[in-house]
């Protein structure tokens, strides 16, 4: 008699399954016998259930059944510093006057680069301040040859034009990288370049330097090691 319940009992589940939401319109005869109670409830219970089910949203049935969305994090990741929005999350930033001729630098050779293209051609500056080649100054590398016709080594500061910041945006901008690199950032873009050029021209000693990497529309080369059969 137990099993022939239990067979009604799941053809009655199955009936429910297929009438969806109806399934709480459906009455069944309880007796006083404890199991054929505890049966009868189950399957009004499971009516319940489902009927609640069909009441959810499909996408929030969805979002319950696969759980929350795992974000994984790239806020500190090499391509998340390299960022506009990495800079805007900054301090403005403010120093001496080295920090300002590489801010100056920067706004005028880079300003219309990435900041990846940014970061590089700081990491040039710095990268002649500890060459015993040039001078052993920010100010000193970015303003060497200054005023002397083909001289510069920075166009900017012998282009013949005065030099006016009009971009507020773009200096405060530059002003957090040059603060960045002042103050140690790893100089990981360029190989140790101690020059650049534009990829619109094509200088003499850019056949010889070895090209270390192109970022936008600059392409860096490192200078050549001085040997005995080369000085």
């Amino acid at each position: 008699m137990r099993q022939l319940w239990l067979t009604f009992v799941m053809c009655a589940t199955t009936i429910l399954a297929g009438a969806g939401s109806a399934s709480a319109d459906v009455t069944i005869s309880k007796s006083n016998n404890p199991d054929i109670l505890l049966d009868v409830e189950l399957i009004e219970l499971l009516g319940q259930e489902r009927a609640a089910l069909g009441a959810v949203k499909p996408a929030r049935l969805e979002r319950l059944e696969n759980g929350p969305k795992i974000r994984v994090s790239t806020r500190n990741s090499p391509d998340a510093l390299l960022s506009h929005e990495y800079l805007a999350e900054l301090p403005t930033a403010k120093g001496d006057a080295h920090w300002r001729c590489l801010t100056e630098a920067l706004y005028f050779e880079a300003r219309g680069e990435s900041v990846k293209g940014q970061f590089a051609v700081a990491e040039v500056i710095l990268n002649r301040v500890d060459s015993a080649r040039y001078p052993a100054s920010v100010c000193r590398v970015v303003n060497q040859g200054t005023g002397r016709k083909f001289q510069c080594q920075f166009s900017y500061t012998c282009d013949g034009h005065k030099e006016t910041i009009h971009d507020a945006v773009s200096w405060v901008s530059v002003g957090k990288i040059a603060r960045l690199m002042l103050d140690g950032r790893a100089r990981s873009l360029t190989g140790g370049a101690t020059h650049y050029h534009t990829t619109a021209v094509s200088p003499r000693w850019a056949r010889v330097f070895p090209l270390t990497t192109t970022i936008g529309v600059h392409r860096f080369y490192r200078q050549p090691v001085r040997t005995a059969s080369n000085s």
